[in-house]
């Protein structure tokens, strides 16, 4: 339909958000890998734009989230079969699955250095928690031949 030249639906693009008004240095979201320390990873400006120490302490955070999350997998703790213990070993579980999804939350940033702490971080957490490096070659294996720990393994499928 013709109205002298006008599209209705298609007028001019409207103003950003007052969300952005208030954000001077707001980014677009990436959806490729990047690098640069500006960057918001988690929580909206954190680490904060041009703060390079800031931008430091977060991938120290992410690596050390990776680390734990490892830690979790593959640690030892409790040691009675109880009600008590299956409550733990559930709260331990929710705990482990958090710390994987905020990993997950935080290199989807797209962020390369990000990536590469976490990647990074369950790597050294693997090898101190994990592998075979620091264990005693006779607890290495147990019933039928499997090692027992607090959480199952982590499964990608």
């Amino acid at each position: 339909m013709n109205d002298g030249g006008h599209m209705h639906g298609m007028g001019t693009a409207a103003a950003p958000p007052p969300a952005m008004m208030n954000h001077p240095h707001r980014m677009m979201m990436h959806m490729t890998f990047f690098w640069g320390k500006n960057t918001e990873i988690l929580f909206d400006g954190w680490p904060g734009y041009d703060h390079l120490g800031m931008y430091v302490l977060a991938l120290a955070f992410v690596f050390l989230l990776a680390v734990v999350t490892e830690w979790l997998s593959h640690c030892k703790i409790l040691r009675r079969h109880s009600a008590a213990a299956a409550v733990a070993q559930t709260g331990m579980y929710v705990v482990r699955i958090g710390l994987a999804y905020m990993v997950m939350l935080a290199v989807m940033s797209f962020n390369a250095g990000v990536f590469l702490a976490a990647v990074a971080g369950h790597g050294v957490g693997f090898f101190f928690f994990g592998s075979r490096a620091f264990k005693n070659p006779a607890a290495v294996v147990g019933d039928g031949g499997k090692t027992a720990t607090d959480l199952p393994p982590m499964n990608c499928c």
